[in-house]
């Protein structure tokens, strides 16, 4: 018996796990207990909130809000719903006997040459009305089994539509923070443009007095031409981040530009995040929830293709009315009925049957290898966006120090070579690691939000 190693087991699991004992899968689990130990994480389960309500941002939170309702991504997963709901409606309907109502007229002309009573021609007429019934009978439940089957596929559905959302507002979140970091960039390096600016005015003026050399002016316009270089590039991001928001909100280029074109600072977010047990998170995130059911559905086909080897039972049965004018069709003479239970035992097929379920049973093996490899992908994902996370924070504190410590270095050096006391290049060094530094700082910033942003969904987000 082929045996499959599944990664986790928690109670959720539990009928799973005893439905593919029976079908002759096992489950393993030797899934971690908790995470690593941080002060920055709380061991406790997420609440089921808003997530990006966090960030205490209304813009952002009035994009989500448009984006959950207009998405195109999200308007197909809730049709997708709507026809998984359809099919699995149309399996259960197959448990009901199936009714059919029939009336009508029939007249006809035989010919005089055939008639029996050597009449040149003979005209017969009647009205018939009649219901047929007919029941499969479901003696071995192989109508039940597909019917849950498509149940579970239906849940499965819903639980992709909630992973839609959950990418939906990861991807809205995102961008909005992208582009907060690029208009964050975009103000050190006009900041960085203006100090290089008066620097270069002072350079030339010492130049004109003959206390500067005409290499210094070179080096100091350089540095300055080099940073306004940067600025058109930095804003053709801006605009790349505000139409991808615009096309996840499924609106226009320009309808949304007035609000997002306006600078706002990146939310300062360090509180303790709760992570949750890793249970937790399983039974947390959508596409282990839809592996789960996915698993649960080819279950139930295979059980349902064993008692395909299985004889049918049917139940068919009419009753009606039958007469040669309308005014006698409804007399107890003109009744007709019949009843015919019926067998159907399919003896040979050329190993049709046996093919099918060895499908089943693959599909079923299939399935719960997906969902190994959807449970060690949440455990991965959740891990590295809290090392993400958690290392990007002690990056920011480094590099405001950085920072402090490189608008110190400048205003020293501009001091010293306006006093004489230095070299141009100590200048041109201090005006290249602030730039640095500052930028560094900003994008790590924006590189902290994004982690927490993927932390967020890696968890399975709040819906």
């Amino acid at each position: 018996m082929k045996r499959l190693l599944l990664c986790l087991t928690f109670g959720c699991l539990t009928a799973l796990h005893a439905t593919a004992q029976k079908r002759g899968v096992e489950l393993v689990a030797p899934l971690p207990q908790e995470w690593p130990d941080d002060e920055i994480f709380i061991q406790t389960r997420p609440a089921d909130d808003l997530w990006w309500r966090n960030f205490e941002d209304a813009l952002l939170d009035s994009l989500m809000i448009v984006a959950t309702e207009r998405n195109l991504s999200v308007l197909t997963a809730m049709t997708n719903i709507r026809i998984a709901k359809a099919g699995w409606r149309m399996t259960q309907s197959e448990l009901l006997p199936s009714v059919d109502l029939s009336a009508g007229w029939s007249r006809n002309k035989v010919s005089g040459n055939l008639s029996q009573t050597g009449d040149a021609e003979a005209w017969y007429g009647y009205f018939t009305g009649t219901l047929t019934a007919s029941w499969q009978v479901d003696v071995f439940g192989k109508i039940v089994k597909r019917a849950q089957a498509q149940k579970r596929a239906f849940q499965a559905t819903s639980e992709e539509f909630r992973a839609v959302m959950l990418t939906l507002c990861a991807e809205v979140a995102s961008n909005y923070f992208s582009l907060r970091q690029c208009q964050a960039e975009l103000e050190v390096l006009e900041r960085n443009v203006q100090s290089q600016k008066e620097i270069m005015e002072i350079v030339v003026a010492r130049f004109e007095t003959g206390f500067a050399s005409k290499l210094d002016v070179a080096q100091a316009k350089s540095v300055y031409y080099s940073t306004l270089a940067s600025i058109p590039s930095m804003q053709a991001n801006i605009r790349q981040y505000i139409n991808s928001l615009t096309v996840l909100l499924a609106l226009f280029p320009g309808s949304i530009d007035e609000r997002l074109s306006l600078p706002q600072p990146l939310p300062d977010y360090v509180d303790a995040v709760a992570v949750g047990v890793p249970a937790n998170l399983l039974r947390r995130r959508p596409d282990v929830r839809a592996a789960e059911l996915t698993v649960g559905a080819k279950a139930a086909l295979l059980g349902a293709s064993k008692r395909d080897w299985l004889p049918s039972f049917y139940l068919n049965g009419s009753i009606g009315y039958s007469a040669n004018s309308i005014d006698k069709l409804f007399r107890d003479k003109s009744s007709v009925w019949e009843i015919a239970p019926s067998m159907t035992w399919n003896l040979f097929d050329g190993g049709h049957d046996v093919a099918a379920t060895m499908e089943a049973k693959a599909e079923l093996e299939q399935s719960v290898i997906a969902f190994n490899n959807v449970a060690l992908t949440a455990v991965q994902e959740a891990d590295n966006a809290m090392t993400m996370y958690k290392h990007s924070l002690m990056t920011i504190e480094a590099l405001k120090e950085t920072v402090r410590q490189g608008e110190e270095t400048l205003e020293l050096s501009v001091e010293l070579y306006k006093q004489g006391l230095t070299q141009f290049q100590n200048v041109l060094d201090a005006q290249r690691s602030l730039l640095s530094s500052q930028d560094n700082l900003v994008s790590t910033r924006g590189y902290s939000l994004l982690a927490l942003v993927q932390l967020y969904k890696a968890l399975g987000g709040g819906w």
